[in-house]
């Protein structure tokens, strides 16, 4: 009875970011479910096939939630303004672009979990504004692994854009910087887990998170403030209960010394509360080791593509935006 419900949620609600050419995003597709038999491979099992998961998010509308920001940049701790927006959209896994039309695409078509996590705060007299989106497949049988990481950063010195991509066993990263010492790179990677997809697989299915000794490619944001090397790092993974409600997964990097802790709702569908990275920044003596805190300020559902009007500027402090 649940998977004959499902099945019908599916076909009534919609979902995705849409352009302006495009009235309505691609209605959802139902895959079979399994997971990646790939020894050794970051998999990511089938996210539950049933009511709850249709009536959340295929229901055509993406989940906005703000947070405040305490960022470390500098030697010194910035307030400002972070934004997780997740939503389900149609994918093309050949061109890794959004689908315009997923019923034309058949077995190119994957159904992913989308996430759009940006970052403002300024540094004395000028603004940072980072963004990264990653896309996770939500069933097993069209593969387990992110598809693909996008991350961009624009402050007064200049801009940057990396980008990875799922290329069979390796991941393809790309980097655009202005920085004469990093210039146009290209590397390819073994295809590990990226730090960048933990956040979409803790909301399909948080009990699939690896624990334990792991290998991990660093946040594209992350790299991008720290201005490392794109690499497969080790990593300790654990998970652990934080109250009755929460739980935490951190990851505690070997080689720098850096750790990432990520809260959320222990229940679906898994609301992320806040989260820390602490690692040293600056050289030498004047090397400082600081936290970034992010705390959750407000979250809602809403179909924001069809939100852009001037009248539409208030849901912009009901986000705590303004």
């Amino acid at each position: 009875m649940k998977t004959w419900t499902f099945l019908v949620l599916s076909i009534l609600f919609i979902t995705g970011c849409v352009s302006e050419y495009d009235e309505e995003a691609a209605l959802p597709t139902v895959r079979a479910t399994h997971a990646d038999a790939t020894p050794g491979a970051a998999s990511i099992p089938a996210a539950p096939v049933d009511t709850a998961f249709g009536n959340y998010w295929y229901q055509g509308k993406a989940e906005l939630t703000s947070y405040t920001l305490e960022q470390a940049r500098y030697g010194e701790m910035r307030p400002g303004k972070a934004v997780l927006i997740f939503v389900t959209e149609d994918f093309s896994r050949k061109k890794q672009v959004k689908l315009d039309d997923y019923q034309s695409a058949g077995d190119d078509a994957v159904k992913v979990m989308k996430l759009n996590l940006t970052k403002n705060f300024n540094t004395g007299i000028y603004p940072y504004s980072m963004m990264s989106s990653i896309f996770t497949p939500v069933y097993g049988d069209k593969g387990p692994h992110t598809l693909k990481v996008t991350t961009s950063s624009q402050e007064w010195c200049g801009h940057t854009f990396s980008q990875i991509n799922l290329k069979g066993d390796t991941y393809r990263v790309q980097l655009h910087s202005y920085f004469e010492s990093e210039g146009e790179q290209t590397v390819d990677l073994d295809r590990v887990m990226l730090e960048d997809e933990v956040w979409n697989k803790i909301r399909l299915n948080p009990e699939a998170l690896p624990t334990g000794e792991i290998q991990i490619i660093a946040g594209t944001m992350f790299q991008r403030l720290g201005h490392t090397d794109f690499e497969v790092e080790t990593a300790q993974a654990s998970l652990e209960a934080v109250g009755d409600d929460e739980k935490a997964y951190t990851l505690a990097y070997q080689k720098r010394d850096r750790a990432l802790t990520i809260r959320f709702k222990t229940a679906f569908p898994h609301e992320i509360t806040g989260w820390e990275e602490t690692y040293s920044q600056g050289r030498g003596a004047q090397a400082k080791r600081l936290t970034t805190r992010a705390t959750r300020a407000k979250s809602i559902m809403l179909p924001y593509w069809r939100h852009n009007s001037t009248a539409d500027d208030a849901l912009r402090a009901e986000l705590n935006l303004d």
